[in-house]
């Protein structure tokens, strides 16, 4: 698919212009600038071509700022990726000595770029923007991004300035998304698995606002890697903008098949990266737990036993979960990681079939039978699995309401035991025959 990138200072609606191509509040607007900090993607389509876009950081040459200077990086990479390139700049504001800097960066690059100057929302503004010329970047495109108008001239001209298509279509692709406390390592990691800095990385808690897609193929596995926002807890967050981040943070877990949950060694299973799993396990998601930062434990004999141990003990009874250790700095153990990401992917997608169930379960359930209660015996007669997108078994049963939990939960573990639903949350329901 080919892709566009909007670049521009800060400020300047690139932000507003992408929501409005992708059609969702994907990326996060606010009037501070410095908002958007990763190259963020999103698919859109006109007049029937699909394209993703990507919506990056403001450029700023020389700032003082460690993020302004990464985001310059990130611009930079994004311009590289892209097969268009949307210069966005803001009519009310004029040319800026910081628009300057873009056009001059992107004067040097052989690829179709479009300056469209946005906030044109009356015809004095029209006449405003003709000064945009002295930027040597050619024709420009009136548009106001909030409203919509003038995008469609725009976008005729992206679109039209395109490569062809080639005919493999995209499917929907599984989505992994790596969650997390802030400074555990989660951006780091991305960036280690696919050997380029995508995210910005800085030692301060928080650099990571949006959840961020990462197409990624590997062991003939193709899906896609979601970076997230560091979830904290609530007492904590103050910034508006936080907050539409760790938000944004639970959505991506709600949407994601597998959550590679990144824990920091030095800190510990703690109870908020507890929260982050139960918060993944309610929502009946694949879960690998990474234990980051490695090389930085100090170790003896049984020391990852013990830890591991301490993990188990906090996610009972859900305790057949993978847990890897790995340091991303020493790039240890992590492509062991996205291999067992993708074991608990297909085992969240693993369909048993009815004969084998009760082929197998039946004779188990008959040599230890649920509990009578009130001198009533349960009679299970026959197993089913529910066609749900994650692992759901029916028991049909003449009295399902005397089936207690620490029996369902011996059903899920027979399941486990002869299935191997590793690293995914079994669900077990009673039916009436």
């Amino acid at each position: 698919m080919s892709i566009v990138a909007i670049v521009g200072r800060p400020n300047v609606g690139k932000s507003t212009f992408f929501n409005r191509l992708i059609q969702r509040r994907e990326a996060i607007v606010d009037s501070v600038s410095g908002v958007t900090r990763d190259r963020h993607y999103g698919k859109s389509d006109w007049n029937g071509r699909e394209f993703s876009v990507i919506d990056t950081g403001g450029y700023v040459v020389g700032s003082d700022d460690a993020f302004e200077a990464e985001i310059d990086k990130q611009v930079e990479l994004a311009i590289e990726e892209a097969d268009a390139i949307i210069f966005m700049v803001d009519v009310e504001q004029g040319v800026t000595p910081m628009d300057e800097d873009v056009a001059k960066l992107l004067r040097k690059v052989k690829k179709p770029i479009f300056l469209a100057v946005n906030k044109v929302d009356t015809a004095s503004k029209v006449e405003s923007a003709y000064e945009f010329y002295n930027l040597g970047l050619g024709d420009y495109y009136t548009i106001a991004g909030i409203s919509g108008s003038g995008t469609g001239d725009l976008l005729d001209a992206v679109v039209a300035s395109l490569p062809e298509e080639s005919a493999k279509t995209d499917e929907d692709l599984p989505r992994f998304a790596v969650v997390g406390r802030p400074n555990a390592g989660k951006s780091s990691f991305i960036n280690a698995l696919i050997g380029e800095d995508r995210y910005i990385v800085t030692d301060i808690a928080g650099t990571t606002r949006d959840s961020i897609d990462t197409k990624y193929n590997r062991f003939g596995f193709e899906f896609n890697l979601v970076d997230t926002a560091g979830i904290r807890r609530k007492a904590k967050v103050k910034e508006d903008i936080e907050f539409y981040s760790v938000m944004r943070s639970v959505r991506a877990i709600e949407h994601a098949d597998v959550c590679l949950l990144v824990v920091d060694a030095t800190r510990g299973f703690d109870g908020q990266v507890q929260n982050i799993f139960w918060l993944a396990q309610r929502n009946r998601k694949g879960i690998v737990i990474l234990v980051n930062k490695w090389d930085l434990v100090e170790k003896e004999t049984n020391t990852m036993k013990a830890f591991e141990e301490t993990i188990r003990k906090a996610i009972e009874p859900f305790t057949d979960v993978p847990i890897v250790f790995i340091s991303v700095l020493n790039k240890q153990r992590i492509f062991k990681a996205i291999e067992t990401a993708v074991e608990v992917y297909n085992n969240r997608s693993k369909k048993v079939k009815t004969s084998q169930l009760n082929d197998v379960l039946l004779p188990i359930i008959q040599n230890n039978p649920p509990p009578a209660t009130k001198g009533k015996y349960v009679k299970i007669k026959f197993i089913t699995q529910l066609p749900t997108p994650q692992p759901q078994f029916a028991f049909f049963c003449n009295l399902p309401q005397y089936v207690k939990e620490p029996y369902k939960r011996f059903l899920e573990n027979q399941l486990r035991k002869h299935f191997d639903f590793t690293g995914v949350p079994v669900s077990v329901y009673m039916r009436k025959k």
